[in-house]
This record gives C-alpha cells, sequence and structure tokens, in this order.
C-alpha cells in the first residue's frame, strides 16, 4: 500500500540532508519544536487577554454607573445605604427641579 506523496516527501527529505547535513536535522527539529511551543504559548496569552478585556469592558460601565448614581444621590444630600440603583434614581428624580417643556 502506497501513502500519497511519498515519493515527493522522500525527494524533500533527501534535499534537507543534502542541504543541512544529518547531523543538523535534530538541532533543526528541536528549533522547530520550541518556536512552534512559543508560538502556542503566546497565542493563549493574546486569547486570554482578550477574554479579560472583553469581561471587564462588561462590567466597567455598570459599575461606573452605580458610582456615579450614588455620587450624585450624595450631592443632593440623599442617603445611599442599603439603596438599589433603581430606588437612588427615583429619590434624585424627586429632588431635581422640573423643568418645564418648550411645546
Amino acid at each position: 500500500m502506497a501513502l500519497p506523496g511519498g515519493p515527493e516527501l522522500l525527494l524533500i527529505v533527501v534535499v534537507i540532508i543534502i542541504l543541512f547535513g544529518a547531523a543538523k536535522i535534530p538541532e533543526l527539529a528541536r528549533s522547530l519544536g520550541k518556536a512552534t511551543g512559543e508560538f502556542k504559548k503566546g497565542q493563549k496569552e493574546v486569547e486570554r487577554e482578550l477574554a479579560d478585556i472583553e469581561k471587564t469592558g462588561k462590567e466597567a460601565p455598570s459599575q461606573n454607573r452605580t458610582s456615579k448614581i450614588k455620587q450624585m444621590a450624595l450631592d443632593l444630600g440623599i442617603s445611599t445605604e442599603g439603596k438599589t440603583d433603581e430606588q437612588l434614581l427615583e429619590e434624585i428624580q424627586k429632588k431635581m427641579p422640573k423643568v418645564k417643556s418648550e411645546t
């Protein structure tokens, strides 16, 4: 049973041996293995950083919004202890002066 591409593969191996010598082939294979390992390691690190950025990007606005709502309530003299953002927003709206619309 012949492998497809067998003669071509044999020719490539012979050319590599002629160009680099039999002694250099293990060294080349080792270098190729190390390079492949470093590439995979870098790829995993980039994927992890992207996941962290996505995770942080989704959490940050809600945390930032919460701190702004609490700060606004404190500025208006509203106690924030034990209150949700929605409760604070309601109290802020009650304290804010009504603006007449121009209709």
